[in-house]
């Protein structure tokens, strides 16, 4: 299994829910399965430029739920994020001829990009009437939405806090059995930018994954964990790589990090 990429329903497991209410009576093509939308990640994404006009660019808003008063723990929201974003680039709703399916495919059709936001309280509620998918990991929450022009960005989004979704670092557990996603600790991320670079993540590994081997990682709910990497596990982590056994997520520096950062390793 190898890569490397430049950042900018039923079948996905218990793990997700979300609250539109159109999704249930959606009816499907019969050309919409499972492996045509692992195929469509399997293919790989775009990397056109951005467009002149800043509110064209594409991209998917990421919600994290940070409340104030016991916030969740970081490695748990980093690996809803992750579990989130895969859960909906395989939702059926992405797939041919269903309502998700043209604003996905512009999506990845260019500069793949993500941002993610803070919610709490009433806002965390009202994301949840915005499309996407949300995810649960004990007790950290994150919901992917479909992505879309930034210009066009949902008001109940788009008044949401980019920064302060920082959340207090804490003594990670060993990793649970399934992918390990690597996250370079020396680059010291926010949580809000290693969310989407988590996502990114998930998103290469599935597509990197064979079709059989991806459906039963959904049916496990796309669970991963998600683990800060000292310069000896990092090392490690590249040497996988290398070993065609991991992918890589390199970062084009927009923001916190230089151009070219590797930022996140995924080991299944």
């Amino acid at each position: 299994m190898t890569g490397e990429f430049v950042a900018g329903g039923p079948e996905t497991g218990e793990a997700a829910h979300d609250v539109d209410e159109h999704s249930a009576a959606e009816e499907f093509s019969p050309d919409n399965t499972f492996d045509s939308r692992h195929a469509e990640l399997a293919r790989g994404y775009g990397g056109a430029e951005d467009p002149a006009d800043p509110a064209d660019v594409l991209a998917m808003p990421m919600v994290l739920h940070i409340p104030k008063i016991d916030p969740p723990l970081r490695f748990e929201l980093l690996e809803a994020a992750a579990a989130a974003t895969v859960t909906l680039c395989l939702d059926p709703r992405v797939g041919t001829g269903a309502s998700w399916h043209e604003a996905f495919d512009e999506w990845t059709s260019a500069r793949i990009r993500k941002v993610a936001r803070r919610a709490r309280g009433a806002q965390w509620a009202a994301a949840q009437h915005v499309p996407g998918v949300t995810v649960d990991v004990g007790g950290a929450s994150a919901r992917a939405l479909v992505p879309g022009r930034v210009g066009d960005l949902d008001p109940r989004i788009k008044r949401l806090q980019i920064g302060g979704t920082d959340v207090p670092s804490e003594v990670e557990p060993s990793p649970a059995a399934g992918p390990v996603l690597w996250v370079d600790a020396s680059l010291s991320m926010t949580v809000g930018k290693a969310a989407a670079q988590v996502g990114h993540a998930s998103m290469l590994l599935a597509g990197a994954m064979s079709v059989d081997r991806c459906r039963q990682w959904a049916v496990a709910g796309y669970r991963c964990s998600v683990r800060s990497a000292d310069p000896h596990q990092w090392a490690r982590a590249l040497d996988e790589v290398r070993a065609g056994r991991g992918v890589a997520v390199r970062d084009a520096g927009f923001t916190e990090v230089a151009p070219g950062s590797t930022t996140v390793i995924a080991v299944p």
